[in-house]
This record gives C-alpha cells, sequence and structure tokens, in this order.
C-alpha cells in the first residue's frame, strides 16, 4: 500500500509527464517582477530540495532510522521570502520553513544544507547546529537561531530582534550581530495566529509602529488552513490583520512562485525601507498530514485530501518553468530523478554517522560557551558616575536604593546594557527599585514597555541576540507566570539546541516574594519560585539586604556578559524599604554602597555568626526574620546560632551549605514558599544524601495562595516559628 509520500512523488512525475499541471490563476509574468529564468530555477530547485528531504524523513521514520517527520511540503513556496530578503536579515523559523531555510543556506559558499538536514533527522551528534539534540530548522552562518516545535513562542523574540536594530544604530553600535539596515522575518501558521504569544508579540509590534517607533519585521503567516485537525475559518486571517493599526498587510499565493516572490518583495521593501512592521499573509497548503503518525484520513475525507494534493505547489512550479521557457517538462523530470537519487544518498551516509551516546554529552550544551571576550567597560564614564554621586553612596541605604545605584553604576559601565519593564523609566519602578536611572542613562537604553510580559521577555532575548545585554523586570513574581515559556521554552533552550554555540544572556529583575504589609493579596505577595527551579542552565540568586544585592546584581550581570548566563534576580518586595532590624532607628538593614569592586561570586553563601547550637539556613526574608530571632533566642535562651543565607537558589551550593553547618548540633531549615514545591525541599534531600546527622527541622510557608492583609501571616513562616522551632530543636536534641 503506498504511503502518502510515496503517493505524493508518484503523483508528481505522472501528472508532469502527462502534462496534468495546475491551472495558473494570475497573469504575472517573470518580467513584472524582475526575476531572471537563473533564479526562478534556482527556487525550483530549493523546492524540491525541500520536498525530497520531507519524503527522506518519512521513510526514514519508517525504517525507525529517523527521528522526525513533521515536514514543509506544501509550503515550500517559502523559499520565495528567503530569495528576497538577505542572509544578513535574521529569522525565526515555524517548523514547516524548510524551503526559506535551504534556500537562505544556498546563499551562503561553501554551506551544505542537504547534508546538514540529513545530519538532524538522524540526530547525528555532527548535526552542525543542535549536535544531536533535536531536529530544527536552524543556522548560524545564515542568521537562523534554532527553534523547536515552535507554535507562536518565537515570535516575541522575533519582535525584539526587530527593536534592537535601530536602537543599535541609533546608540551607535557598532558590534551588532545584524547590520542597521536589517530586518528580522518569523514565520508561523494561521492555528499559532490564535496563540496568546502570537497576538502579544504581533500587538506589541503594532503598538511600538502606531507610537511612530522604527520596526523592520516581517510576521510571515503561512496560512494552510488547518491546525493539526482542526480548521481554520476562511478568512478568518484576513479579517483580523487586513485592517490593523500599526501594520502593513500583504496578501499573496504561496503556491504561485511568481506571486510569492512578488509577495516578499513588497514585505521586504516596506520592513526595510520604511522600518513598519509587516503582515505577509501567505496562503498554501499542507501535504502529508501533520506528521508521519498522523492519519490524515480519520478527520479529513478522502476528497479534501486528493483536492489539496491537485493543488502541489511542486507542479505549479514546474508549470511556471515551463511557460517562462526556463525548461522543458523532461529537464524537469530528470532533475527531479537525480535529486531523489542525491538525497537518498545523503540520507544513506548521514545515518551511518555518530550519535550523542552519553548523558554528559547531552548536558554539556546547557551552559553556553563563555563569551570569546569581556564586556569593553566604560571606566572614565564609570568614574565620573562613582564621584558625582558619592555623596549618596557614602549614606547608608535601603536596598531598593542600592538596587538603583547598583543599576546605573552597571549601565553607565556597559553601554550594551539596557533596563525595561513597566513603570520603571520615569516612575522608578513602582517601589522605587530604578528611581531616577532614566534620567542618569538616557530613554534610549531605560524605557518603559506595555504590558505584556510575554513582549517584555521575548523584547529580552530579540535583543540579546543582536548583542546587547538586557535587564528587563518583570513588576511581580506572580506576573511571570504569565510569561513563563518565554524563560522556559526560549531563553533557557537556545544554548541546548544550538550545541552551545549561541545564547541570550540577560538578567531579568523581579521584584516578589511575601511580607508586605498594607499592599498584597495574591498577585503581590506570590511566593512560589518553583518555576524557574527545574529550568536546566537557569541561575536564580536571592539576596537578603542591601549591600548583598549589590554584589550579588554585579555577580549576575558577570555571568551574563562573561558567562553568557540567563540569570533571575528575585528582590524581596517587602525588604526593599527596610531600615532597620531590631527596633526602630538601629539602621541595622541600611548599608553604604558597597566598593566598586565587590562581588559575591555564584554559590558564595552568607555566613553569619560562630553559634554552634543551630545552624539556620535561609533566604530573602527568611533571613531577615531570622536575624531577629537569633538576638532572642541568644538573649533570652542562651542559645548561639549561626545563619547561613543560600542567596543562590538555583544551582543550590549544597556543598556551600554543608561546610557552614560544621559543627553545629541542630540544623533549622525555614523556607518563605510553600512546603509543596519550595527550594527546602532539594535541600533536604540534599543534606540527606550527603550524610548529615543532626537532628533537622523545616519550617516553610503554608501549601496556600497568601490572602490580603494581616491574614497573611497565618501562612507564613513568623519570628516566632523561628524561635519555637529552635527550642524544639534543642530539647529534643538534649534529651
Amino acid at each position: 500500500m503506498e504511503t502518502p509520500d510515496q503517493r505524493l512523488d508518484r503523483q508528481f512525475r505522472d501528472r508532469l509527464a502527462a502534462g496534468d499541471l495546475p491551472i495558473k490563476n494570475h497573469k504575472l509574468r517573470a518580467a513584472d517582477i524582475g526575476i531572471s529564468k537563473t533564479q526562478l530555477f534556482h527556487i525550483f530547485e530549493t523546492q524540491l530540495m525541500s520536498r525530497h528531504l520531507d519524503y527522506m524523513a518519512r521513510r526514514l521514520g519508517r525504517e525507525k532510522r529517523g527521528f522526525y517527520s513533521i515536514g514543509s511540503a506544501g509550503h515550500e513556496g517559502n523559499a520565495c521570502v528567503a530569495h528576497a530578503l538577505r542572509v544578513t536579515d535574521m529569522a525565526f523559523l515555524h517548523y514547516r520553513s524548510g524551503g526559506f531555510l535551504i534556500e537562505r543556506q544556498r546563499q551562503i559558499e561553501g554551506a551544505t544544507p542537504l547534508w546538514d538536514m540529513a545530519l538532524s533527522f538522524v540526530a547525528s551528534s555532527e548535526d552542525p547546529v543542535s549536535g544531536g539534540r533535536h531536529k530544527v530548522l536552524g543556522s548560524l552562518q545564515a542568521q537562523v537561531p534554532p527553534q523547536t516545535s515552535t507554535i507562536a513562542s518565537h515570535l516575541p523574540k522575533a519582535m525584539g530582534a526587530a527593536f534592537s536594530i535601530p536602537l543599535a544604530k541609533r546608540l551607535g553600535k557598532r558590534d551588532s550581530v545584524m547590520p542597521h539596515d536589517a530586518v528580522v522575518i518569523a514565520s508561523f501558521g494561521d492555528a499559532s495566529a490564535n496563540h496568546s504569544t502570537a497576538v502579544g508579540a504581533i500587538n506589541a509590534a503594532a503598538n511600538t509602529a502606531f507610537r511612530h517607533h522604527p520596526l523592520p519585521l516581517i510576521f510571515l503567516c503561512e496560512d494552510n488552513g488547518i491546525g493539526i485537525s482542526v480548521p481554520t475559518p476562511t478568512g478568518w486571517i484576513k479579517a483580523n490583520y487586513q485592517t490593523r493599526a500599526g501594520l502593513k498587510y500583504i496578501a499573496g499565493d504561496s503556491l504561485e512562485m511568481l506571486d510569492a516572490l512578488r509577495a516578499a518583495q513588497e514585505a521586504e521593501h516596506i520592513a526595510r525601507q520604511q522600518r513598519r512592521p509587516v503582515f505577509l499573509h501567505l496562503s498554501t497548503i499542507r501535504l502529508m498530514g501533520h506528521a508521519g503518525s498522523d492519519h490524515e484520513l480519520s478527520y479529513r475525507s478522502r476528497e479534501a485530501v486528493e483536492a489539496t494534493e491537485r493543488e502541489d505547489p511542486l507542479l505549479k512550479s514546474a508549470r511556471t518553468l515551463i511557460e517562462e521557457g526556463v525548461c522543458s517538462t523532461e529537464d524537469i523530470l530528470a532533475f527531479d530523478a537525480q535529486m531523489k537519487t542525491r538525497i537518498t544518498r545523503i540520507a544513506e551516509q548521514a545515518c551511518t554517522r555518530p550519535k550523542l551516546e552519553t548523558a554528559e554529552a547531552v548536558m554539556r550544551a546547557i551552559i553556553p560557551d563563555p563569551a570569546a571576550r569581556k564586556r569593553k567597560l566604560d571606566l572614565a564614564a564609570r568614574e565620573a558616575f562613582l564621584k558625582k554621586e558619592k555623596r549618596a553612596l557614602e549614606t547608608p541605604q535601603h536596598m531598593s536604593r542600592l538596587i538603583s545605584l547598583a543599576l546605573a553604576d552597571i549601565l553607565t559601565s556597559d553601554k550594551d546594557t539596557l533596563l525595561f519593564g513597566e513603570d520603571n523609566a520615569k516612575k522608578g519602578g513602582v517601589y522605587g527599585a530604578t528611581t531616577k536611572v532614566q534620567e542618569k542613562i538616557g530613554p534610549a537604553r531605560v524605557f518603559d514597555t506595555i504590558l505584556d510580559e510575554q513582549s517584555i521577555l521575548g523584547l529580552a532575548i530579540g535583543m540579546a541576540q543582536n548583542g546587547f545585554l538586557p535587564f528587563p523586570e518583570i513588576q511581580f513574581l506572580a506576573y511571570v507566570h504569565n510569561a513563563e515559556d518565554q524563560i522556559r521554552g526560549e531563553a533557557a533552550t537556545l544554548s541546548f539546541f544550538s550545541d552551545g554555540k549561541l545564547a541570550n544572556p540577560m538578567v531579568i529583575r523581579i521584584a516578589g516574594l511575601g511580607y508586605q504589609r498594607g499592599f498584597g493579596g495574591h498577585f503581590h505577595n506570590d511566593n512560589s519560585i518553583a518555576v524557574f527551579r527545574d529550568i536546566p542552565g537557569i541561575i536564580l540568586a536571592v539576596p537578603s539586604r542591601g549591600d548583598d544585592a549589590v554584589k550579588m546584581l554585579r555577580e549576575c550581570y558577570r555571568l551574563a556578559a562573561e558567562e553568557r548566563r540567563v540569570v533571575i534576580f528575585l528582590e524581596p518586595i517587602a525588604l526593599y524599604g527596610v531600615k532597620d532590624l531590631h527596633k526602630d532607628g538601629d539602621g541595622k538593614m541600611s548599608f553604604t554602597y558597597p566598593p566598586a569592586n565587590e562581588t559575591i561570586p555564584q554559590g558564595k553563601i552568607g555566613l553569619e555568626g560562630k553559634g554552634d547550637d543551630v545552624a539556620i539556613i535561609t533566604y530573602g526574608n527568611g533571613a531577615f526574620l531570622s536575624r531577629k530571632a537569633i538576638k532572642i533566642l541568644s538573649a533570652k535562651h542562651k542559645i548561639k546560632a549561626r545563619l547561613i543565607d543560600m542567596r543562590w537558589l538555583s544551582p543550590l551550593p549544597i556543598a556551600e551549605i554543608i561546610k557552614a553547618i560544621g559543627n553545629a548540633k541542630s540544623v533549622l531549615i525555614i523556607d518563605e514558599c510553600r512546603k509543596t514545591g519550595s527550594v527546602s525541599e532539594e535541600l533536604w534531600t540534599g543534606l540527606q544524601e550527603a550524610g548529615i546527622t543532626q537532628p533537622m527541622k523545616r519550617i516553610t510557608a503554608k501549601d496556600s495562595f497568601i490572602p490580603l492583609g494581616a491574614a497573611a501571616y497565618f501562612v507564613l513562616p513568623s519570628e516566632s516559628d523561628i524561635i519555637n522551632a529552635t527550642l524544639a530543636l534543642i530539647k529534643g536534641g538534649r534529651k
């Protein structure tokens, strides 16, 4: 029985030989759009390559030698879009954009797109993009950052990358990845256009253009009318985007080479010359179902499938070549046979190449290769900043003020750094943590964004891919959950799926955790950090005092700048404005600005005191409460404690913590986050696995959302909880 790929392959040859070609539905000629015969044949060759790669992937899958079968069959018209663009135009591609990638790579001397893609189909460790970790459409040479099974999660970073191009020009940045006249393109399907990520990214782009900011971006919607098995309503995409404010809508027929080229040329011209976002809507079809495992006849009639196959774009391209006098039917049949033989030979060779063989080999790419160079710092500008702010730097300050000074310091020193988010420019943040930073640095590098966390993080990812080092701000911890996939599925995976070669370094600042007074409820007192702790490669830092915040923020910057890491800097809201520790006016939570070169290295814990009765292990607000409790325990109960402030919660510095516990007779863990899924679970397990024998106890928040007002303190650890738990531990240990 013929498989879908075998049937489609046979039908192409049979119909071409019989002259049974689809009817031409437009009057365009190659001369009308300035395309030569050589260029037409080149594009058709790319389309044939893409199609035969799809056939090869299906065959290898059936033979259990290949691992990917979501193909580009029916979408080969996107090769026309690649032809209209430049190699220097960054492209974020949908998984059906195989034709685009091949056409783009064929414009680079020495590139081997067929061999590269064959290696990826068989998950060979020699795959030059992912090193065998996934079948991705990507190419470092061709400015195509690798994407996995994209829905629309790549659109926000495409918007960010496009935003960075005119900004780089405005700032005179000479080492950006893309030239200052580049454009960015992101391709996606009609079904993906319904995803919140697509809606948000397109809205952000339109909003940017509406405010007259340049944004050279092409949204390429390849509309095949179906999302896996669910049809898209006829006219839905056009109705939504034809008259959208801020967007230029251009429609074309991707099945017809000349019309696809016309539309792509127009989109390229507007995006490049006018620096405006374009919505390029290309109608197309999907052939052979969604993927190799998809039985299309289970949800579509045979008549519908056959009608779709009759519109095969390869047959329409063949007709165009014949009509334009490029080549004959016999030439095309011979060339198709040669292509089939060529790709079969390549596939057989690829199957012999090595695979990943160890966990270490797989995981090596989780952390990117270090940057080739250190950041060029403007030391003179920094010296001038420190001199100008001398009075403020020498005056004891609370945490939020120290953070704002640290940010201004970093941004003054490194002109590639950017600070943005909701309300953090003129207002200086909801809690003042970015006060006067824009005033010191300027509106080009410190600016407000729209209220959309997906767009904020996507903006950061895209800008990082063009050589900037962003400090995006998420206003509250609870808000990050609206956009966590931008961290989990995009920012954190780029290194893994590019074999450590690419990265989008950044420091994501988030105000969060509990204990706010007079302003709260769940969205402003969120104490769930589990979302960050299971993302491979992410660094999570939480300071508990202002001077630590400065020194840790400097280290976070270094980790991003020199090691290209994605860092989460979680700032405890409740400690932002705290000046005192034990009594009003004692000033023990106010600190002068740390000396210019002082940092706290990643994984270095804070150890306060040498008491051997109990080691209290905690972080953030828990450290603040523990400091208060330790004084009472000493004064009233003669109990001597040591405080271990973990600071770095992912990866957890277990070895450092164990060393700090030392000869303490008991261990108390204070975790302000929920009992289930909290860092204390990993900590407890790590201590047990290390053979810690001292009596241990942990106090956590309840498995509850945090309510408004005083009721919040019923579900959070308290100072008295710490005292009582310590007394119980000491009493139990003395029995």
